[in-house]
């Protein structure tokens, strides 16, 4: 009797998303769809945040005020913080940088 060699075990073919069936892809796929259109909206908000914000910083400056109220950005920090643990903080620190400098 002659052995014969073992066949490499290949791993089961994945979808593009990454996923090793079509029922994991379809909801893979639905759910990036769900994302991206969560994405849009969420830019939009910031985009609509950073308007807003020029308006404040607009009004303060023209009534002789700073361009930053330090104290405001601290309840920022502290409430995105609060909501969303130490990444919040990261998350509020870059919407501050966006909607503070554009005036």
């Amino acid at each position: 009797m002659t052995a014969t060699a073992a066949q490499p075990q290949t791993p089961a073919a994945t979808t593009a998303s990454g996923a090793r069936t079509d029922e994991a892809a379809n909801v893979i796929t639905g759910a990036r769809e769900r994302i991206d259109t969560l994405d849009d909206r969420i830019i939009g908000l910031i985009q609509e945040r950073m308007a807003v914000s020029a308006v404040i910083q607009e009004t303060r400056i023209a009534s002789g005020g700073r361009r930053v109220n330090l104290s405001r950005e601290m309840e920022v920090l502290g409430h995105y913080r609060d909501a969303l643990g130490k990444p919040g903080t990261t998350l509020a620190m870059t919407l501050l940088e966006l909607c503070r400098g554009r005036i």
